[in-house]
C-alpha cells in the first residue's frame, strides 16, 4: 500500500468525522493501492474497492477473476474476495464492513461511480451505518502529488513526448495517418509504458477535428498534422501533443504557432503557488484575441489519474462549481495547452504539455521535444 497515500486520507477523515472511507473507482483504488485492477475499467460490475479507515488501516475487496491479481500485488494487505456469478456483492462487501466494526459507522463512499442499486443493496444490509459522499475529498487529495507521483508524471510526460517526435521522425510525404499510430503505438510500449489512452491523429483538414484517431489518408506536403497521446503506468497518465507540418508550413502556420509558443510560456510565466486559475485562462483568451483566433473554455485542467481533474484553468476552475476559482499549489501537476483547433485556415494546431507547480514557479515535465519552432515531417 502507498503509506503516505493512507496517511493523507486518515487525516482527511478525521477533519471530516468520518470513520471509513471505501474507494469503488479505478482511479481511487489505485491511489490507495499503486495499482489497477485490469478488469475493473472495463466491466463496471467488476467491483474492486479498498477500505481505509480513520486509524490508517487498509482491506481490500475484489472479485474472484482478479484474485490472483490482487493477492499479488497487495500480498500482506487483508482481502474479501467474491464470486462473480454467485455472490452479491454489496452482501460479501456489507460482511466484511461488520467483521471490520463499521457496521454502525460513518462511512464515506464513492457515490459519483458506484451504481445506485448496488449503494440501495448496501445501505439495507447495513441500516445502521451512515454513508456519506467521499469523491469530493479523494479528488481535493489527489490535486497535490507525492514526490513519487511528480516522479512517475515526469516519466509519462518523457515518454509521450518522445515517442510522438520519434513517430514524426519516421514518416514521410505518402505516409498514412495509420503509419504515425503503428510508429507512435510501438514506441511508446518500448519507452516503457504499460498502455495508451486517447491516441489522436489528425492531419489535414482533419487536424481541425478535437479528439480522432487515424485513418489511411496520406501525409500530402504542406499538411499540418496534430499527434496526441496519453501514456500510462500504474493507472497514471500523462497526455502530450505535438504539431507538425509535412516538408513546409502552409499559410500563417508559422505565425500562429509562434503565438501559440507566447501563450505556453507567458502560461509558465504566471503558475505558482496562490496564481488564480480564472486570471491565467483570461490572460490566455486575451492572447489569442490578438490574432483573433477563437476561445476555448480551458487552457488546462489537472491531470494524473483521470485524464482530467481539478483545477481548471478555464471558465469552470473548479469542476461542477461554475464561476469558482482555484489558487494553484505547489505539488500540483498540470496539462496545458495552447491550442486553436480552427484557426480559419483550414487546419488546428495545438501544443499540449505536462507542468509541476513548485514551490517558486512551474517545471515543464514533457520536455523532450523543442516546440519553439513548429516540428518538420520530412
Amino acid at each position: 500500500m502507498r503509506d503516505d497515500i493512507v496517511q493523507r486520507q486518515a487525516t482527511a477523515m478525521a477533519a471530516s468525522g468520518l470513520d471509513a472511507m471505501i474507494s469503488c473507482s479505478p482511479e481511487n483504488f489505485a491511489y490507495v493501492t499503486g495499482f489497477v485492477v485490469p478488469s475493473q475499467p472495463l466491466i463496471r460490475h467488476r467491483h474492486a474497492m479498498a477500505i481505509v479507515s480513520a486509524s490508517g488501516s487498509v482491506a481490500l475487496f475484489g472479485v474472484d477473476m482478479e484474485a490472483s491479481t490482487i493477492a499479488r500485488q497487495a500480498p500482506n494487505v487483508p482481502a474479501r474476495i467474491w464470486a462473480e456469478f454467485s455472490d452479491d456483492p454489496m452482501q460479501v462487501l456489507a460482511a466484511q464492513l461488520r467483521e471490520l466494526g463499521l457496521a454502525a459507522s460513518r462511512i464515506g463512499i464513492e457515490l459519483d461511480y458506484l451504481p445506485a442499486g448496488d449503494f440501495l443493496r448496501l445501505q439495507a444490509a447495513l441500516p445502521q451505518a451512515r454513508f456519506s459522499a467521499c469523491e469530493g475529498i479523494l479528488a481535493r487529495l489527489r490535486q497535490r502529488k507525492t514526490p513519487e507521483e511528480q516522479a512517475l508524471l515526469r516519466r509519462l510526460s518523457r515518454i509521450a513526448d518522445q515517442a510522438i517526435t520519434d513517430a514524426l521522425a519516421a514518416v514521410q510525404v505518402g505516409d498514412t495517418e495509420m503509419d504515425i499510430a503503428a510508429h507512435l503505438t510501438r514506441k511508446v510500449y518500448e519507452l516503457g509504458a504499460e498502455h495508451f489512452k486517447l491516441m489522436i491523429v489528425a492531419t489535414g483538414e482533419r487536424s481541425q477535428l478535437p479528439n480522432v484517431g487515424p485513418t489511411e489518408r496520406q501525409l500530402q506536403r504542406g499538411d499540418v498534422c496534430r499527434v496526441e497521446i496519453f501514456s500510462v503506468i500504474g493507472g497514471y497518465q500523462a497526455g502530450v501533443c505535438r504539431t507538425a507540418v509535412v516538408q513546409e508550413a502552409p499559410p500563417m502556420a508559422e505565425r500562429i504557432w509562434q503565438h501559440l509558443v507566447e501563450c505556453k510560456y507567458g502560461i509558465l510565466d504566471m503558475v505558482k503557488p496562490g496564481a488564480s486559475c480564472r486570471a491565467i485562462y483570461d490572460a490566455f483568451i486575451a492572447k489569442l484575441a490578438e490574432m483573433n483566433l477563437p476561445p476555448i473554455s480551458f487552457v488546462g485542467h489537472g491531470i494524473g489519474l483521470h485524464l482530467h481533474e481539478d483545477p481548471y484553468l478555464g471558465v469552470t476552475p473548479i469542476l461542477g462549481r461554475p464561476g469558482e476559482d482555484a489558487r494553484l499549489e505547489a505539488g500540483m501537476v498540470l496539462g496545458f495547452e495552447p491550442l486553436c483547433y480552427r484557426t480559419g485556415y483550414g487546419y488546428g494546431m495545438q501544443n499540449k504539455d505536462m507542468l509541476l507547480v513548485t514551490e517558486t514557479g512551474a517545471v515543464l515535465l514533457s520536455d523532450y521535444a523543442d516546440t519553439d519552432k513548429l516540428l518538420v515531417i520530412r
